[in-house]
């Protein structure tokens, strides 16, 4: 199981903008094949900091997402936005505890 966290920091005017196309692509998102979970969080001190977090079920369904026509289209869309180079981690569960 892979988890991917992506930091993504907004223009604050583009705030807006993003949670549109969000909201717009996270239903394919979520349901493209491999994916288990997709979360979007807000930082709590820093309002143009957002995160994703997308659970997948191995290394291979994350890059078949990331060479996807819909990840393009989205990534196309929302690139734009930032004000800072986003930064991603992919991360291997070792142990979930409640």
């Amino acid at each position: 199981m892979i988890k991917r966290i992506v930091r993504l920091s907004f223009k604050q005017e583009k705030l807006a903008d993003f949670m549109k196309v969000f909201n717009e692509s996270k239903s394919q998102i979520a349901s493209f094949p491999g994916c288990r979970s997709l979360l979007l969080l807000h930082d709590d001190s820093q309002k143009d900091i957002l995160f994703t977090i997308s659970e997948w079920d191995n290394t291979e369904a994350l890059e078949n997402y990331r060479e996807s026509e819909l990840f393009n289209k989205t990534w196309n869309q929302i690139k734009v936005l930032f004000n800072d180079k986003p930064v991603a981690w992919s991360t291997i569960i070792i142990e979930t505890v409640k």
